[in-house]
């Protein structure tokens, strides 16, 4: 099943999505099974990021081949020894078809990175493997972008990786799909730039939801980002698709910001 939520009449509705059309719910799918009201047509739907998050986990490092690039690049960097997670900010988050915005003053590397994201469905403490693997509700996509220039010189990733737009998620929730057996692609105006397996991590999502949760509460609608590897560079003009086969495709154009 795919959820996700749009703009409808100036107001965010979750909505079931179709192969032609979206069918509009009462309620959050989340909280249980949802009624449906009315449809629509799914050309044209405005999609918004399928959640706010209560809290937004991001995961970093975490494919082996994106790690022998950054040493290859001459970064001393190490595999993880434990699943550690970090944190974004949701001002960040925009759906699918929205504008990423290259704000003034960045310089350098502007990346985008794909990414499985996991979406919470339940209230989840001290889980045991088999608990954090029955607390996903669905999987959704990321577009983890960053402006590296600011990720080096700040001390921490508050503008490099938390501007308005740079994190793009979305079209939709897909509840039934096993997110280890895909392919992630990431496109450029249509070439492929970047393909790997989606489940070539160091650390499952699983692994990280039970270590994590020995120590925070998860809730229904946070989501944990999974880590990408490998980036890609775009700049305005450029369109980018992120895609994980089973889930979708995300994509966004990208343009100068000139307010």
């Amino acid at each position: 099943m795919r959820y996700g939520r749009i703009s409808l009449d100036g107001e965010p509705r979750w909505v079931e999505v179709g192969d032609e059309a979206v069918h509009v719910l009462r309620d959050s799918p989340l909280e249980g099974d949802p009624v449906i009201e009315r449809s629509v047509p799914l050309e044209g739907a405005a999609f918004l990021p399928p959640v706010v998050p209560f809290v937004f986990y991001a995961v970093g490092l975490n494919y082996r081949s994106h790690i022998e690039h950054q040493r290859a690049a001459g970064r001393d960097v190490a595999v993880p020894e434990r699943p550690e997670v970090g944190y974004r900010a949701n001002n960040a988050l925009i759906g699918h078809g929205e504008t990423i915005l290259v704000p003034p003053g960045v310089t350098g590397r502007f990346e985008a990175e794909g990414e499985v994201v996991a979406v919470i469905g339940r209230r989840v403490r001290n889980a045991s493997r088999a608990e954090a693997q029955e607390s996903v509700f669905g999987w959704t996509i990321g577009n983890d972008v960053s402006a590296r220039e600011w990720q080096r010189a700040d001390r921490s990733f508050w503008r490099s990786k938390n501007s308005d737009t740079f994190k793009p998620m979305g079209p939709w929730i897909e509840t039934d799909v096993d997110p280890m057996a895909q392919t992630t692609y990431v496109r450029v105006d249509g070439e492929t730039r970047a393909e790997f397996a989606t489940g070539g991590m160091v650390f499952d999502p699983w692994d990280f939801i039970v270590e994590a949760s020995r120590y925070i509460t998860f809730h229904p609608g946070d989501v944990l980002w999974m880590g990408a590897d490998s980036n890609c560079q775009i700049g305005p003009g450029d369109v980018v698709d992120i895609e994980v086969t089973g889930i979708g495709v995300l994509s966004n154009p990208v343009r100068l910001d000139t307010r």
